[in-house]
Protein backbone atom coordinates (compact mmCIF):
# COMPACT_ATOMS: atom_id res chain seq x y z
CA UNK A 1 0.00 0.00 0.00
CA UNK A 2 2.71 2.48 0.56
CA UNK A 3 3.88 2.03 -2.65
CA UNK A 4 0.56 2.78 -4.63
CA UNK A 5 0.55 5.97 -2.18
CA UNK A 6 3.85 7.04 -3.44
CA UNK A 7 2.87 6.77 -6.93
CA UNK A 8 -0.52 8.42 -6.36
CA UNK A 9 1.30 11.25 -4.80
CA UNK A 10 4.34 11.76 -7.45
CA UNK A 11 1.35 11.76 -10.38
CA UNK A 12 -1.08 14.12 -8.50
CA UNK A 13 2.32 16.59 -7.74
CA UNK A 14 2.97 15.60 -11.75
CA UNK A 15 -0.85 16.78 -12.97
CA UNK A 16 -0.45 19.85 -10.83
CA UNK A 17 2.65 21.10 -11.82
CA UNK A 18 1.57 20.59 -15.85
CA UNK A 19 -1.99 22.14 -14.82
CA UNK A 20 0.10 25.06 -13.35
CA UNK A 21 2.62 25.77 -16.10
CA UNK A 22 -0.50 25.82 -18.79
CA UNK A 23 -2.41 28.23 -16.48
CA UNK A 24 0.26 30.28 -16.50
CA UNK A 25 1.07 30.37 -20.34
CA UNK A 26 -0.08 33.73 -22.67
CA UNK A 27 -1.87 33.32 -26.05
CA UNK A 28 1.21 32.46 -28.51
CA UNK A 29 0.87 35.19 -31.11
CA UNK A 30 3.87 33.32 -33.15
CA UNK A 31 3.41 31.21 -35.52
CA UNK A 32 5.43 27.55 -36.39
CA UNK A 33 7.23 28.53 -39.23
CA UNK A 34 6.52 24.93 -40.76
CA UNK A 35 6.07 21.59 -39.57
CA UNK A 36 7.12 18.25 -41.02
CA UNK A 37 4.01 16.09 -41.37
CA UNK A 38 4.48 12.01 -41.57
CA UNK A 39 3.35 12.62 -45.27
CA UNK A 40 5.71 15.31 -46.35
CA UNK A 41 8.74 13.29 -44.68
CA UNK A 42 8.22 9.93 -45.82
CA UNK A 43 8.69 11.08 -49.57
CA UNK A 44 11.31 8.47 -50.42
CA UNK A 45 11.89 4.57 -49.76
CA UNK A 46 14.83 5.54 -47.87
CA UNK A 47 13.34 7.75 -45.44
CA UNK A 48 10.67 4.54 -44.74
CA UNK A 49 13.60 2.28 -44.35
CA UNK A 50 14.77 4.49 -41.79
CA UNK A 51 11.93 3.96 -39.47
CA UNK A 52 12.35 0.26 -39.96
CA UNK A 53 15.65 0.51 -38.38
CA UNK A 54 14.65 2.95 -35.73
CA UNK A 55 11.65 0.62 -35.10
CA UNK A 56 14.40 -2.48 -34.49
CA UNK A 57 16.98 0.02 -32.90
CA UNK A 58 14.21 0.35 -30.33
CA UNK A 59 14.18 -3.39 -29.37
CA UNK A 60 17.44 -4.56 -30.21
CA UNK A 61 19.76 -1.79 -28.24
CA UNK A 62 22.99 -1.55 -26.41
CA UNK A 63 22.09 -2.89 -22.82
CA UNK A 64 18.50 -2.17 -23.51
CA UNK A 65 15.06 -3.95 -25.19
CA UNK A 66 16.36 -7.33 -25.72
CA UNK A 67 20.20 -6.81 -25.67
CA UNK A 68 19.76 -6.74 -22.04
CA UNK A 69 16.12 -8.50 -21.42
CA UNK A 70 17.05 -11.59 -20.18
CA UNK A 71 15.46 -10.21 -16.97
CA UNK A 72 12.11 -10.15 -18.17
CA UNK A 73 12.14 -13.88 -18.51
CA UNK A 74 13.76 -14.88 -15.53
CA UNK A 75 10.66 -16.75 -13.72
CA UNK A 76 10.58 -19.32 -16.46
CA UNK A 77 12.63 -22.49 -15.20
CA UNK A 78 15.82 -21.69 -17.37
CA UNK A 79 17.25 -18.58 -15.89
CA UNK A 80 19.04 -18.79 -12.12
CA UNK A 81 17.17 -16.64 -9.93
CA UNK A 82 13.52 -17.13 -10.54
CA UNK A 83 11.09 -16.93 -8.07
CA UNK A 84 7.93 -16.30 -9.74
CA UNK A 85 6.97 -13.13 -7.41
CA UNK A 86 6.57 -10.97 -10.57
CA UNK A 87 6.90 -7.33 -9.19
CA UNK A 88 4.42 -4.26 -10.46
CA UNK A 89 5.90 -2.81 -13.75
CA UNK A 90 7.90 -6.25 -15.21
CA UNK A 91 8.42 -6.10 -18.39
CA UNK A 92 7.52 -2.34 -18.32
CA UNK A 93 10.40 -1.54 -20.26
CA UNK A 94 9.35 -4.04 -23.35
CA UNK A 95 6.26 -2.67 -23.00
CA UNK A 96 7.10 0.98 -24.06
CA UNK A 97 9.81 -0.37 -26.38
CA UNK A 98 7.08 -2.06 -28.16
CA UNK A 99 4.67 0.13 -28.06
CA UNK A 100 7.28 2.67 -29.30
CA UNK A 101 7.89 1.06 -32.33
CA UNK A 102 4.44 0.03 -33.47
CA UNK A 103 4.12 3.98 -33.53
CA UNK A 104 6.97 4.74 -36.02
CA UNK A 105 5.71 1.76 -38.14
CA UNK A 106 1.80 3.29 -37.95
CA UNK A 107 2.91 6.74 -39.10
CA UNK A 108 5.64 5.06 -42.19
CA UNK A 109 2.25 3.12 -42.87
CA UNK A 110 0.02 5.86 -42.68
CA UNK A 111 2.31 7.81 -45.07
CA UNK A 112 2.43 5.14 -47.51
CA UNK A 113 -1.13 4.65 -47.50
CA UNK A 114 -1.68 8.22 -48.31
CA UNK A 115 0.25 8.18 -51.35
CA UNK A 116 3.65 10.09 -49.69
CA UNK A 117 6.27 7.94 -51.81
CA UNK A 118 4.09 9.61 -54.87
CA UNK A 119 3.92 8.39 -58.42
CA UNK A 120 7.87 8.18 -59.03
CA UNK A 121 8.19 5.50 -56.88
CA UNK A 122 6.95 2.26 -58.69
CA UNK A 123 4.10 0.24 -57.56
CA UNK A 124 6.13 -3.00 -56.64
CA UNK A 125 9.01 -0.58 -54.41
CA UNK A 126 5.87 0.25 -52.17
CA UNK A 127 4.34 -3.20 -51.64
CA UNK A 128 8.04 -4.36 -50.34
CA UNK A 129 8.09 -1.28 -48.16
CA UNK A 130 4.78 -1.69 -46.73
CA UNK A 131 5.93 -5.50 -46.24
CA UNK A 132 8.23 -5.20 -44.50
CA UNK A 133 5.98 -2.44 -42.15
CA UNK A 134 3.50 -4.89 -41.54
CA UNK A 135 5.86 -7.76 -40.76
CA UNK A 136 7.52 -5.85 -38.12
CA UNK A 137 3.91 -4.48 -36.55
CA UNK A 138 2.71 -8.05 -36.46
CA UNK A 139 5.96 -9.16 -34.57
CA UNK A 140 5.73 -6.47 -32.35
CA UNK A 141 2.11 -6.90 -31.65
CA UNK A 142 3.02 -10.73 -31.35
CA UNK A 143 5.57 -10.09 -28.93
CA UNK A 144 3.57 -7.94 -26.98
CA UNK A 145 0.10 -9.95 -26.91
CA UNK A 146 1.83 -13.20 -25.49
CA UNK A 147 3.39 -11.23 -22.53
CA UNK A 148 0.59 -8.79 -21.56
CA UNK A 149 -2.61 -10.06 -23.02
CA UNK A 150 -5.47 -7.83 -24.34
CA UNK A 151 -3.80 -4.51 -25.74
CA UNK A 152 -4.64 -1.07 -26.60
CA UNK A 153 -4.65 -1.60 -30.46
CA UNK A 154 -3.26 1.36 -32.21
CA UNK A 155 -2.80 0.95 -36.21
CA UNK A 156 -2.10 3.61 -38.77
CA UNK A 157 -6.12 4.25 -38.90
CA UNK A 158 -6.20 4.80 -35.30
CA UNK A 159 -6.50 8.44 -33.84
CA UNK A 160 -3.81 10.42 -31.45
CA UNK A 161 -3.30 8.19 -28.60
CA UNK A 162 -2.54 10.80 -26.49
CA UNK A 163 -5.93 12.77 -27.51
CA UNK A 164 -8.03 9.85 -28.40
CA UNK A 165 -6.58 7.34 -24.97
CA UNK A 166 -8.36 3.56 -26.28
CA UNK A 167 -8.92 0.67 -23.97
CA UNK A 168 -7.68 -3.32 -24.15
CA UNK A 169 -8.84 -5.24 -27.03
CA UNK A 170 -9.49 -8.69 -26.43
CA UNK A 171 -6.40 -10.64 -27.10
CA UNK A 172 -8.83 -12.46 -30.32
CA UNK A 173 -8.67 -9.10 -31.98
CA UNK A 174 -4.83 -8.59 -31.70
CA UNK A 175 -3.91 -11.88 -33.20
CA UNK A 176 -6.64 -10.51 -36.29
CA UNK A 177 -4.27 -8.19 -36.86
CA UNK A 178 -1.46 -10.05 -36.50
CA UNK A 179 -2.47 -12.57 -38.73
CA UNK A 180 -3.46 -10.18 -41.24
CA UNK A 181 -0.10 -8.12 -41.21
CA UNK A 182 2.45 -11.07 -41.25
CA UNK A 183 -0.05 -13.00 -43.80
CA UNK A 184 0.13 -9.48 -45.99
CA UNK A 185 4.14 -9.77 -45.50
CA UNK A 186 4.36 -13.29 -46.25
CA UNK A 187 2.59 -12.53 -49.78
CA UNK A 188 4.64 -10.05 -50.43
CA UNK A 189 8.56 -10.34 -49.38
CA UNK A 190 10.94 -12.25 -51.78
CA UNK A 191 12.22 -15.35 -50.77
CA UNK A 192 15.48 -14.01 -50.48
CA UNK A 193 17.51 -10.79 -50.29
CA UNK A 194 20.58 -9.89 -52.14
CA UNK A 195 23.64 -10.25 -50.71
CA UNK A 196 23.50 -6.98 -49.93
CA UNK A 197 20.74 -6.47 -48.07
CA UNK A 198 21.26 -9.66 -45.76
CA UNK A 199 19.82 -9.99 -42.65
CA UNK A 200 16.60 -8.47 -43.40
CA UNK A 201 13.79 -10.67 -43.09
CA UNK A 202 12.50 -13.05 -46.45
CA UNK A 203 9.22 -14.21 -46.88
CA UNK A 204 9.94 -17.51 -44.92
CA UNK A 205 10.59 -15.35 -41.83
CA UNK A 206 6.93 -13.91 -42.11
CA UNK A 207 5.23 -17.21 -42.77
CA UNK A 208 7.32 -18.60 -39.87
CA UNK A 209 6.02 -16.33 -37.50
CA UNK A 210 2.64 -16.48 -38.69
CA UNK A 211 2.69 -20.36 -38.31
CA UNK A 212 3.99 -19.65 -34.64
CA UNK A 213 1.03 -17.35 -34.01
CA UNK A 214 -1.07 -19.90 -35.25
CA UNK A 215 -0.08 -22.34 -32.95
CA UNK A 216 -0.14 -20.07 -30.23
CA UNK A 217 -3.58 -19.30 -31.30
CA UNK A 218 -4.13 -22.81 -31.08
CA UNK A 219 -3.21 -23.26 -27.34
CA UNK A 220 -3.86 -21.24 -23.98
CA UNK A 221 -5.61 -18.47 -23.49
CA UNK A 222 -7.49 -18.74 -27.01
CA UNK A 223 -7.11 -22.75 -27.39
CA UNK A 224 -8.43 -22.70 -31.36
CA UNK A 225 -7.38 -26.03 -32.66
CA UNK A 226 -8.23 -25.19 -35.57
CA UNK A 227 -5.37 -23.34 -35.53
CA UNK A 228 -2.90 -26.50 -35.46
CA UNK A 229 -3.22 -27.14 -39.35
CA UNK A 230 -2.90 -23.47 -40.41
CA UNK A 231 0.55 -23.57 -38.72
CA UNK A 232 1.39 -26.97 -40.10
CA UNK A 233 0.70 -25.79 -43.42
CA UNK A 234 2.40 -22.63 -43.04
CA UNK A 235 5.55 -24.72 -41.67
CA UNK A 236 5.35 -27.30 -44.65
CA UNK A 237 5.46 -24.49 -47.22
CA UNK A 238 9.19 -23.27 -45.74
CA UNK A 239 10.07 -26.82 -45.67
CA UNK A 240 9.58 -27.31 -48.98
CA UNK A 241 10.67 -23.95 -50.16
CA UNK A 242 13.89 -25.33 -49.22
CA UNK A 243 15.84 -21.60 -48.35
CA UNK A 244 16.64 -22.57 -45.55
CA UNK A 245 18.46 -25.78 -43.14
CA UNK A 246 20.45 -26.90 -39.85
CA UNK A 247 23.65 -26.07 -39.99
CA UNK A 248 25.36 -29.56 -39.53
CA UNK A 249 27.56 -28.46 -36.90
CA UNK A 250 25.68 -27.75 -33.79
CA UNK A 251 28.81 -25.69 -31.99
CA UNK A 252 28.54 -23.78 -35.18
CA UNK A 253 24.94 -22.87 -34.94
CA UNK A 254 25.78 -19.50 -33.30
CA UNK A 255 29.03 -18.80 -34.51
CA UNK A 256 29.77 -15.64 -36.53
CA UNK A 257 30.37 -17.41 -39.73
CA UNK A 258 26.84 -18.92 -40.09
CA UNK A 259 25.29 -15.18 -38.52
CA UNK A 260 22.88 -14.44 -41.88
CA UNK A 261 22.29 -18.56 -42.66
CA UNK A 262 21.17 -20.85 -43.72
CA UNK A 263 19.65 -22.00 -40.13
CA UNK A 264 18.99 -17.81 -38.72
CA UNK A 265 15.98 -16.92 -40.42
CA UNK A 266 15.42 -13.80 -39.06
CA UNK A 267 17.66 -11.67 -35.94
CA UNK A 268 18.60 -8.76 -34.46
CA UNK A 269 21.82 -7.83 -35.89
CA UNK A 270 24.66 -6.63 -34.79
CA UNK A 271 27.82 -5.41 -36.40
CA UNK A 272 30.82 -2.94 -35.30
CA UNK A 273 29.03 0.00 -35.88
CA UNK A 274 26.06 -0.92 -34.31
CA UNK A 275 27.60 -3.88 -31.42
CA UNK A 276 25.06 -5.91 -29.05
CA UNK A 277 25.62 -5.48 -25.39
CA UNK A 278 29.02 -6.26 -23.74
CA UNK A 279 29.91 -10.16 -24.25
CA UNK A 280 30.73 -10.18 -20.98
CA UNK A 281 27.09 -10.41 -19.04
CA UNK A 282 27.37 -14.42 -20.50
CA UNK A 283 30.40 -15.36 -19.12
CA UNK A 284 31.19 -16.38 -15.42
CA UNK A 285 34.18 -14.33 -13.57
CA UNK A 286 36.57 -17.31 -14.30
CA UNK A 287 36.49 -16.57 -18.15
CA UNK A 288 37.09 -12.35 -17.41
CA UNK A 289 32.72 -12.18 -17.98
CA UNK A 290 30.93 -10.74 -15.24
CA UNK A 291 28.24 -13.14 -14.83
CA UNK A 292 24.87 -11.35 -15.33
CA UNK A 293 22.29 -14.43 -16.30
CA UNK A 294 23.07 -17.80 -15.41
CA UNK A 295 21.52 -21.04 -15.75
CA UNK A 296 19.26 -22.73 -13.46
CA UNK A 297 21.25 -25.84 -12.12
CA UNK A 298 17.59 -27.90 -11.67
CA UNK A 299 17.38 -27.15 -15.65
CA UNK A 300 21.03 -28.42 -16.42
CA UNK A 301 20.93 -31.42 -14.63
CA UNK A 302 17.80 -32.20 -16.58
CA UNK A 303 19.50 -32.06 -19.90
CA UNK A 304 20.86 -35.05 -20.83
CA UNK A 305 24.91 -35.40 -22.11
CA UNK A 306 25.19 -34.76 -25.59
CA UNK A 307 27.05 -32.58 -28.08
CA UNK A 308 24.15 -29.80 -28.16
CA UNK A 309 24.39 -29.33 -24.53
CA UNK A 310 28.36 -28.90 -24.30
CA UNK A 311 27.44 -26.17 -27.30
CA UNK A 312 24.62 -24.36 -25.72
CA UNK A 313 25.72 -24.38 -21.44
CA UNK A 314 28.89 -24.02 -20.11
CA UNK A 315 29.17 -26.26 -17.13
CA UNK A 316 32.90 -26.85 -16.99
CA UNK A 317 36.05 -25.10 -17.28
CA UNK A 318 39.29 -26.97 -18.12
CA UNK A 319 37.36 -30.01 -17.19
CA UNK A 320 36.48 -28.64 -13.69
CA UNK A 321 32.65 -28.91 -13.29
CA UNK A 322 30.82 -25.78 -11.91
CA UNK A 323 29.59 -27.46 -8.75
CA UNK A 324 34.05 -27.17 -7.97
CA UNK A 325 34.26 -23.48 -8.95
CA UNK A 326 35.17 -21.02 -6.30
CA UNK A 327 32.74 -18.83 -7.25
CA UNK A 328 30.00 -18.36 -9.15
CA UNK A 329 29.02 -21.99 -8.66
CA UNK A 330 25.94 -22.43 -11.52
CA UNK A 331 26.18 -23.12 -15.87
CA UNK A 332 26.11 -19.94 -17.88
CA UNK A 333 25.17 -19.70 -21.02
CA UNK A 334 27.45 -20.67 -23.74
CA UNK A 335 25.15 -20.23 -26.69
CA UNK A 336 26.50 -16.51 -26.97
CA UNK A 337 29.99 -16.95 -26.40
CA UNK A 338 31.15 -17.51 -29.60
CA UNK A 339 32.37 -13.75 -30.09
CA UNK A 340 36.35 -13.54 -30.88
CA UNK A 341 38.85 -13.17 -28.35
CA UNK A 342 39.78 -10.21 -29.41
CA UNK A 343 36.06 -8.50 -29.61
CA UNK A 344 35.68 -9.99 -25.87
CA UNK A 345 38.47 -8.22 -25.01
CA UNK A 346 37.46 -4.62 -26.55
CA UNK A 347 33.65 -5.42 -24.70
CA UNK A 348 32.39 -5.35 -28.20
CA UNK A 349 30.15 -7.90 -29.83
CA UNK A 350 29.25 -8.71 -32.82
CA UNK A 351 26.57 -11.72 -32.43
CA UNK A 352 22.81 -11.66 -33.21
CA UNK A 353 19.90 -12.95 -30.93
CA UNK A 354 17.30 -15.27 -33.11
CA UNK A 355 14.15 -14.36 -33.86
CA UNK A 356 13.30 -16.76 -35.76
CA UNK A 357 15.56 -19.94 -36.87
CA UNK A 358 14.50 -23.13 -39.09
CA UNK A 359 14.76 -25.75 -36.11
CA UNK A 360 11.95 -23.15 -34.77
CA UNK A 361 9.57 -24.15 -37.46
CA UNK A 362 10.30 -28.03 -37.77
CA UNK A 363 9.42 -27.94 -33.99
CA UNK A 364 6.69 -26.18 -34.80
CA UNK A 365 5.64 -28.29 -37.61
CA UNK A 366 5.82 -31.15 -35.53
CA UNK A 367 3.69 -29.96 -32.55
CA UNK A 368 1.14 -28.67 -34.96
CA UNK A 369 1.08 -31.89 -37.50
CA UNK A 370 0.57 -34.42 -34.45
CA UNK A 371 -2.35 -32.40 -32.72
CA UNK A 372 -3.79 -31.65 -36.12
CA UNK A 373 -3.54 -35.17 -36.80
CA UNK A 374 -4.84 -36.68 -33.74
CA UNK A 375 -1.51 -38.82 -32.81
CA UNK A 376 2.18 -38.21 -34.84
CA UNK A 377 2.69 -38.85 -38.38
CA UNK A 378 5.84 -39.94 -40.02
CA UNK A 379 6.40 -36.35 -41.69
CA UNK A 380 5.97 -35.01 -37.98
CA UNK A 381 8.75 -37.52 -36.48
CA UNK A 382 11.20 -37.18 -39.66
CA UNK A 383 10.92 -33.18 -38.47
CA UNK A 384 12.07 -33.39 -34.86
CA UNK A 385 14.70 -36.11 -35.41
CA UNK A 386 16.13 -33.64 -37.86
CA UNK A 387 16.58 -31.59 -34.68
CA UNK A 388 17.56 -34.64 -32.26
CA UNK A 389 19.71 -35.99 -34.42
CA UNK A 390 22.02 -32.71 -34.70
CA UNK A 391 21.57 -32.42 -30.87
CA UNK A 392 23.34 -36.21 -30.44
CA UNK A 393 25.77 -35.12 -33.18
CA UNK A 394 24.08 -37.96 -35.64
CA UNK A 395 25.25 -40.72 -33.18
CA UNK A 396 22.49 -43.19 -30.99
CA UNK A 397 21.86 -41.82 -27.80
CA UNK A 398 19.82 -43.55 -25.45
CA UNK A 399 19.49 -41.02 -22.96
CA UNK A 400 17.62 -38.62 -26.13
CA UNK A 401 16.59 -40.83 -28.17
CA UNK A 402 14.85 -40.33 -31.56
CA UNK A 403 10.73 -40.12 -31.88
CA UNK A 404 8.60 -42.72 -33.37
CA UNK A 405 5.20 -42.87 -34.65
CA UNK A 406 3.89 -46.10 -32.12
CA UNK A 407 3.96 -42.55 -29.04
CA UNK A 408 0.90 -41.50 -28.66
CA UNK A 409 -0.45 -37.60 -28.90
CA UNK A 410 0.47 -36.43 -25.50
CA UNK A 411 3.73 -38.08 -25.80
CA UNK A 412 4.59 -36.73 -28.22
CA UNK A 413 3.73 -32.98 -27.76
CA UNK A 414 5.28 -33.19 -24.70
CA UNK A 415 8.96 -34.41 -26.21
CA UNK A 416 8.49 -31.34 -29.15
CA UNK A 417 7.86 -29.19 -26.22
CA UNK A 418 11.00 -30.28 -24.27
CA UNK A 419 13.23 -30.28 -27.72
CA UNK A 420 11.98 -26.64 -27.81
CA UNK A 421 13.21 -26.37 -24.30
CA UNK A 422 16.35 -27.70 -25.01
CA UNK A 423 16.98 -26.28 -28.79
CA UNK A 424 15.90 -22.90 -28.57
CA UNK A 425 17.10 -22.51 -24.67
CA UNK A 426 17.67 -18.74 -23.72
CA UNK A 427 16.03 -17.19 -26.90
CA UNK A 428 12.82 -15.44 -24.98
CA UNK A 429 10.99 -18.47 -26.51
CA UNK A 430 10.53 -20.73 -23.39
CA UNK A 431 8.46 -18.19 -21.31
CA UNK A 432 6.03 -18.18 -24.09
CA UNK A 433 5.91 -21.94 -24.43
CA UNK A 434 5.36 -22.57 -20.50
CA UNK A 435 2.40 -20.12 -20.71
CA UNK A 436 0.51 -21.36 -23.41
CA UNK A 437 0.83 -24.95 -22.43
CA UNK A 438 -0.04 -23.65 -19.05
CA UNK A 439 3.05 -25.54 -17.53
CA UNK A 440 4.30 -22.89 -15.73
CA UNK A 441 4.02 -24.14 -12.29
CA UNK A 442 4.74 -27.80 -13.19
CA UNK A 443 8.06 -26.86 -14.75
CA UNK A 444 9.23 -24.50 -11.74
CA UNK A 445 11.21 -25.94 -9.24
CA UNK A 446 10.06 -27.72 -6.09
CA UNK A 447 11.32 -24.16 -3.96
CA UNK A 448 9.48 -21.82 -5.87
CA UNK A 449 6.05 -23.51 -6.32
CA UNK A 450 4.48 -22.13 -3.86
CA UNK A 451 4.23 -18.45 -5.01
CA UNK A 452 2.77 -19.55 -8.55
CA UNK A 453 -0.52 -18.51 -9.10
CA UNK A 454 -2.91 -18.18 -12.87
CA UNK A 455 -2.02 -14.14 -12.89
CA UNK A 456 1.60 -15.27 -13.32
CA UNK A 457 0.36 -16.14 -17.15
CA UNK A 458 0.84 -12.31 -17.92
CA UNK A 459 2.51 -9.73 -17.13
CA UNK A 460 1.52 -6.78 -15.04
CA UNK A 461 0.13 -3.69 -17.70
CA UNK A 462 3.18 -0.78 -16.35
CA UNK A 463 1.28 2.05 -13.58
CA UNK A 464 2.08 4.98 -15.70
CA UNK A 465 0.17 3.70 -18.70
CA UNK A 466 -2.91 2.47 -16.40
CA UNK A 467 -2.88 6.18 -14.09
CA UNK A 468 -2.54 7.81 -17.16
CA UNK A 469 -5.64 6.37 -19.67
CA UNK A 470 -8.26 5.18 -17.26
CA UNK A 471 -9.87 3.02 -19.96
CA UNK A 472 -6.73 0.80 -19.61
CA UNK A 473 -7.69 -2.56 -16.75
CA UNK A 474 -4.82 -3.91 -15.19
CA UNK A 475 -3.96 -7.47 -15.29
CA UNK A 476 -5.81 -9.68 -12.20
CA UNK A 477 -3.11 -10.34 -9.64
CA UNK A 478 -1.40 -6.85 -9.77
Amino acid sequence: MKNNNQLLKSSVFLLMAILSFFASCKKLDEAPKSFVTPEKFYTTPAQVEATFAASLDRLWSYWGGYGYGMGNFIHDDQYDGGDLVIARNHGSDLWNRHFAAIANLNSAIAAMKKGSLGTATPQATIDLLMAQAKLLRGYNYFMLVRMFGGLPLYTEDSPDAIANPIGRSPVADVYKLIVSDLTEAAGKLPAKWPASQQGRPARAAAKGLLAKAYLTMATAPLNDVSNYKKAADLATEIMQEGNYKLVPDITKVFSLETKYGPEMMWSFNSNYADINTDPQIYRPGQLGGWGDFRVQREWEQNIPSQPRKDAYVLTQINGVPYQQWTSNQTPFIKKFMYDKQEDFDKYSSVMNMPIIRYADVLLIFAEAENMANGGPTQAAVEAINQVIDRANGNTINAAHPKLTTAMTKEAFDAAVIEERNQELCFEFDRWFDLVRKRILKEKSIPTIQQNFSDADYLFPIPDNDVQLNPLITQNPGY
